[in-house]
């Protein structure tokens, strides 16, 4: 199977897929691929944003369903729930809206949310209004990695499986990065 039958068959359901977990790198990787012409851009935002909303409602709905008290049971989202929760108290139209621009927070918020008792309706219009916007901006980021590397390299075909390679590793070394961060204990205490 060639690079670019790999990316047709298997790009949209990828993005989907990383949209569902944190997904900042299969976006990225999704708008490079709408630049390269292997998919459309407006599919690869559309596909996004209907994963990420359906994924930030299903976490919502969990909070609503299991409250705070199934925080507790969960050392590991426990000490991070504190803190959302005094967020969500001062802030909660901000955090509501942007929490997906905050690495690491993209389960813990919305169950918070649902936990705490945010209106379902305020929730979904305020989910709808962050999800576009973290959408447009990654999947633009993307899109434009490619135009910039194009002016930069010419023809970026020849480096494109390499490029794809690169930016997938160092997403994922992020993603470990910040995983293995946080399992650590605070010097602070």
């Amino acid at each position: 199977m060639t690079f670019e039958a790999l990316i047709a068959a298997y790009g949209y359901p990828a993005i989907a897929a990383g949209a569902f977990f944190e997904g900042e790198t299969m976006l990225i990787l999704g708008g490079l691929a709408a630049h390269q012409g292997y998919l459309s851009l407006p599919a690869v935002l559309g596909c996004a944003y209907l994963t990420t909303v359906a994924t930030d409602q299903f976490y919502f709905s969990l909070g609503r369903l299991k409250g705070l008290a199934a925080l507790e049971r969960r050392p590991r989202w426990k000490a991070k729930s504190e803190k959302v929760v005094a967020l969500i108290r001062r802030h909660q139209t901000p955090l509501a809206i942007f929490f997906r621009f905050l690495y690491g927070m993209r389960a813990i918020v919305p169950f918070a949310l649902g936990a705490t008792g945010c209106p379902r309706l305020r929730f979904l219009a305020l989910d709808l209004l962050g999800s576009a916007a973290w959408v447009a901006a990654y999947g633009s980021l993307g899109y434009l990695f490619g135009r910039t590397a194009q002016l930069f390299l010419g023809d970026v075909r020849r480096y494109e499986a390499g490029g794809f390679a690169a930016v997938l590793a160092l997403g994922l070394l992020v993603w470990l990065f910040s995983r293995r961060r946080l399992r650590r204990p605070s010097p602070c205490g």
